[in-house]
């Protein structure tokens, strides 16, 4: 079955569920832009717990504007401020040296398009986990799709469904807990190799 989802920035665990558990892999690229999503924003595990990292983006939301003309906002050095967050939260975590330097470059280029960006940051955790990259694209969007597990609704960080998944060791758990579905960088760095095998084993919501 196709499953169709939104690319987002760095995306959750349970985004990465369904993909790696997709026989076919849809992105939509045909919709409308949503502010407060994960479209632009990634959560990670902090020193003081959840931490979101929120890439500026131009939008203005008296004009309907689709998804793929939404641009960047660089003004602010954003890059940066969020490789220092992951290098804060994560420097300590198992995986974090071996994983950092290919996901640098991601902090070192400018981009203009926040979806392009999206797919560059997708393609490089699946370069991480040594999978392929294959997916095609919506040409026009639709509401109600046939033949299709829609989970475009996990990019909606307003109105998120909970997910059960397992626990696994996190840098400050002993601080704050286990926080689950956290972006699958928060995976990556705690469980390396491993995370394809958790990631096969998780049963998704939706």
């Amino acid at each position: 079955m196709i499953t169709l989802l939104h690319p987002t920035y760095f995306p959750s665990i349970a985004h990465f569920v369904a993909m790696i558990k997709a026989e076919s892999l849809v992105f939509e690229i045909s919709d409308n832009y949503q502010k407060q999503t994960y479209r632009n924003r990634s959560t990670i595990y902090g020193t003081n717990g959840r931490l979101d990292l929120n890439v500026p983006v131009h939008y203005s939301q008296n004009n309907r504007q689709l998804y793929k003309d939404v641009s960047i906002s660089n003004i602010d050095n954003w890059q940066d401020l969020h490789l220092k967050s992951l290098e804060s939260a994560y420097s300590a975590s198992p995986f974090f040296e071996f994983y950092i330097d290919d996901l640098k470059p991601l902090f070192k280029v400018g981009y203009d398009n926040i979806m392009s960006f999206n797919f560059k940051c997708i393609e490089a955790i699946f370069e991480c986990l040594q999978l392929p990259f294959e997916y095609e694209t919506t040409r026009s969007f639709e509401k109600e799709p046939i033949n299709t597990l829609d989970a475009r609704s996990l990019a909606n960080s307003r109105k998120e469904i909970e997910q059960n998944f397992e626990s696994y060791a996190q840098v400050f758990d002993d601080k704050h807990g286990f926080l689950k579905n956290l972006s699958i960088l928060d995976l990556l760095f705690n469980e390396g190799p491993n995370s394809i095998m958790y990631l096969e084993s998780q049963k998704l919501n939706l």
